[in-house]
């Protein structure tokens, strides 16, 4: 016995030495200079970003869909004015849903911010617009493809009980493919709020740029890194939970 304690003294100080270090690097990650109040406003600074640009990529990829959707099933000739217009608004969007899907989301951020937003230096405005733009592509798909899944027997049927185009896409199609695209839809969100993480490129204060910045000044990168990482598990399991919630209620109106 005598000779193992030099072996169990050794261990025993060499783990009171970890626990010692862990505490430490703790200390400098959320205490030291509170820190921890970094983390809030990197949590609210990629919230905010967040918001407004689903905001953004709802309102656009509605408007993208329903002029595809409306394409795809009324105007494949242009037999009038009005047929043209939609024709040339495809393409229009065509164009945009390919360039956006086709280039990486953090090239987009710094092109709105390096250039189109050169004079300005609004940060987080060109990220708002850059995630925004980049999302509504995304819904825009997603949307449309919820659209196309309706039985087209079920416009007929609007128009024979007096229903204009419009007056059934709002009342009766959109609705139905609201219930259908809603998972596709969250998960748009989940990767939305995922994303925000590139606007630490242009030097926006969110919860990734936190996270190194506190990583740069400590020297440590455990904390300050799985911090973030709990961070956004917690955002995305929360709105994982309502998403699952409001697809319940859905279903349950049906009945």
């Amino acid at each position: 016995m005598q000779i193992l304690q030099p072996i169990f003294a050794a261990a025993e100080a060499q783990e009171q030495g970890f626990w010692e270090g862990l505490w430490e690097s703790f200390e400098k990650t959320f205490i030291t200079d509170d820190r921890w109040t970094f983390f809030l406003n990197g949590l609210w600074a990629t919230l905010r970003i967040a918001f407004f640009a689903a905001i953004i990529g709802v309102l656009l990829g509605f408007l993208v869909a329903a002029v595809r959707s409306t394409h795809d099933m009324r105007h494949k000739k242009c037999r009038s004015f009005g047929d043209a217009i939609i024709k040339i608004l495809n393409v229009i969007c065509n164009i945009y849903i390919t360039v956006i899907r086709g280039t990486p989301t953090v090239i987009q951020v710094m092109i709105m911010y390096f250039i189109i937003f050169a004079n300005s230096r609004n940060k987080e405005l060109a990220a708002v617009l850059s995630f925004g733009l980049n999302s509504g592509a995304y819904v825009a798909e997603i949307v449309r493809s919820g659209i196309m899944s309706i039985d087209k027997g079920q416009f007929e049927a609007s128009r024979s009980l007096g229903f204009n185009y419009s007056s059934t896409m709002y009342h009766i199609i959109l609705p139905q493919a609201f219930k259908n695209i809603l998972p596709a839809l969250g998960n748009e969100f989940i990767v939305l709020i995922k994303e925000t993480s590139v606007a630490a490129y242009v030097g926006i204060a969110e919860l990734t740029y936190v996270g190194n910045l506190i990583r740069s000044r400590t020297y440590e990168a455990f904390f300050p890194l799985i911090a973030v990482a709990l961070i956004y598990l917690a955002i995305v399991m929360l709105l994982s939970f309502l998403l699952k919630r409001l697809e319940r209620r859905l279903r349950s109106s049906d009945h």
